[in-house]
């Protein structure tokens, strides 16, 4: 039987260093569009940070309620977490490490396929672009 791989989503993935959040945003990174979400990469270096560091980030401005914040941020992490290898595996071949933000561009709600779907298609094309 083949060796089942697992479809996690560690607390050691998620980008929390300020200093890597600013870098991300202020330059020297790239951004590609599949509404309703935008994915902003850069590579970057460092023997302690994981393969893969993520952001997830849905505007006050589009969603004034938390619980629907709260909603898409939840549909973004499980369709990454399903398919972060599409990223992850390139990424461990050429032995480089990369952080990714995911950010809402939408002012309406979509459901869960139409989210991983596009999920899908920004870790495939990050992954051919970073490479």
């Amino acid at each position: 039987m083949a060796e089942q791989e697992k479809h996690t989503f560690h607390k050691t993935e998620r980008l929390n260093s300020v200093i890597l959040i600013e870098k991300l945003f202020a330059g020297g990174s790239k951004s590609l569009p599949a509404f309703p979400l935008r994915i902003v990469y850069m590579p970057v270096e460092g023997e302690e940070l994981p393969v893969l560091s993520v952001l997830i980030s849905v505007p006050k401005k589009r969603f004034k309620r938390a619980v629907k914040r709260n909603r898409v941020k939840r549909q973004i992490r499980e369709a990454f977490r399903k398919n972060k290898a599409l990223l992850t595996e390139p990424l461990k071949a050429a032995n480089r490490k990369a952080a990714v933000a995911f950010i809402w561009l939408d002012n309406e709600l979509h459901d869960s396929a139409e989210v991983e779907e596009k999920v899908k298609k920004l870790l495939q094309i990050t992954a051919e672009r970073m490479l």
